[in-house]
């Protein structure tokens, strides 16, 4: 674990030292049994004297926070302090943390406008459907009713991903798909099969933001490549393999979220060769695939499912309460998985699965996303149209899906916009929000579903005056 050197400002040094360590320990890049470098090795590390860092032990091993072993060295003794993300690398301004938007759109209340959140409204949602299959599940025996789930899930509803994945060119058996509670919790379970703390992992730049909030619980470090139109910018890819050696490359194939862009055959192509050739294994998030007029490339479709792992969930297309995504990997991880997926949630969310397989074979969730793509494509030309009349442009004009990459007129800060737009009831995602660089300060995410009230514009244009 490298230490940097401490910002003391009016601190002594000593107290600098076992800050750091504290700070160390309170945020798990310590834990309990961990050897602490060496006296002489933290002292050129942090650039103070071996005679601070030895009185800087002495007095945590006064405390108990650390303990000697006489020729071994010191070792983290103190239990483990509550985790906060708040605590996990650099701290960051409110407004552009990847868990603002996260938490401003789900605990304000129904009155506000939440442009900037991910999902749709719940009058977009197929409600008519959703009571009709509760009412037949609610006729249905006590054990779909009341019992746990089987580990890798309901097998028909596995059987039919497998037919749907089929149908984007991923060739995966049921007994290669795992049902999760959410997609969220698709990528957890691969981060705790993949990483271990102290990993790189590839993101977009853009990317969406809780990527990068679940891989800071992780306690692995983010490394962000630029996303262009057609994918990732590739020569920075390359360089970023080459400099970090990362374990992992978490991103949207079709719908990129942010950004709303495509991944082109040509970059998939490439970049598989890259991801071959460093050993790195890619977790691709199909979470939009159904919002798509026609299907885009995938890199799991290419690959095999060999070093590309898919996964997916039904909360953005047919409900959030619904809790079921899945996760579409090689033969030889399932084992792991299932395992992994039985200490963490126990038994799988059965009746969710079986409510998603009843409007799957009943035909309403065909007829919902229909009717769903068009009315977003014309929401999406209208908005844009609404937008530019406040000098709000796109970065691209998506092929489908619900979300607008946007450039603001110049001078203008996402993050202060953001800020002004709240105390006017109306929640906005600003560019920074996805930004592992920090490189999107003049760009907003807007879900167009969410940007159809007047009160948006109205409020945006007297911001920007």
């Amino acid at each position: 674990m490298a230490f940097q050197q401490t910002e003391i400002g009016g601190e002594t040094l000593l107290d600098g030292v076992m800050g750091t360590i504290r700070q160390r320990i309170a945020s798990r890049s310590l834990t309990p049994g961990a050897k602490l470098p060496s006296i002489r090795a933290l002292a050129t590390t942090m650039r103070v004297s071996k005679s601070t860092v030895v009185e800087a032990y002495e007095r945590l091993a006064a405390e108990g926070v650390i303990r000697s072993r006489p020729g071994s060295g010191f070792f983290v003794s103190a239990p483990l302090a509550p985790l906060s993300l708040t605590e996990v690398g650099p701290r960051l301004d409110r407004a552009v943390d990847p868990l603002w938007v996260s938490r401003q759109a789900l605990e304000t209340d129904a009155h506000v406008l939440k442009p900037g959140c991910g999902w749709l409204p719940a009058s977009w949602m197929p409600e008519a459907a959703l009571r009709r299959a509760l009412r037949s599940l609610a006729r249905t025996d006590a054990a779909s009713l009341t019992d746990y789930g089987t580990p890798l899930g309901l097998r028909p509803l596995r059987q039919l991903l497998s037919r749907r994945l089929a149908e984007h060119g991923v060739e995966a058996s049921p007994d290669q798909i795992i049902l999760t509670e959410s997609g969220t919790q698709a990528i957890d379970l691969l981060c705790r099969f993949l990483l271990e703390p102290g990993d790189t992992v590839i993101v977009d730049d853009p990317c969406y933001f809780n990527f990068q909030a679940l891989l800071r619980a992780h306690r692995v470090n983010v490394v962000s490549v630029p996303y262009t139109p057609v994918g990732p910018d590739l020569d920075r890819f390359a360089e970023a393999l080459e400099a970090y050696r990362p374990r992992l490359y978490i991103t949207n194939s079709a719908v990129h979220n942010p950004t709303g862009a495509t991944l082109s055959p040509v970059i998939a192509h490439r970049l598989l060769r890259l991801v071959e050739q460093a050993g790195l294994t890619v977790v691709e998030d199909d979470i939009f695939a159904d919002f798509e007029h026609v299907p885009a490339s995938r890199l799991a479709a290419f690959d095999g499912l060999d070093r590309v792992v898919q996964i997916g969930s039904f909360s953005k297309t047919l409900s959030a309460s619904v809790r079921c995504g899945y996760i579409a990997a090689p033969r030889g991880w399932i084992e792991g998985l299932t395992d992994l997926k039985i200490a963490t949630t126990f038994g799988g969310p059965s009746l969710a699965a079986e409510l998603v397989l009843t409007l799957l074979r009943d035909g309403s969730y065909r007829k919902h996303m229909e009717a769903l793509r068009l009315r977003l494509t014309r929401t999406m030309t209208e908005t844009v149209a609404r937008l530019a009349t406040v000098g709000i442009t796109p970065w691209i004009e998506p092929q489908a899906g619900m979300f607008l990459w946007c450039r603001l007129p110049e001078g203008l800060d996402a993050s202060e916009l953001a800020q002004k737009a709240l105390a006017h009831d109306i929640v906005l995602a600003p560019g920074n929000a996805f930004s592992h660089s920090g490189s999107a300060a003049g760009f907003l995410r807007f879900n167009v579903a969410q940007s159809i009230d007047e009160r948006l514009y109205r409020v945006l244009a007297e911001i920007a005056r």
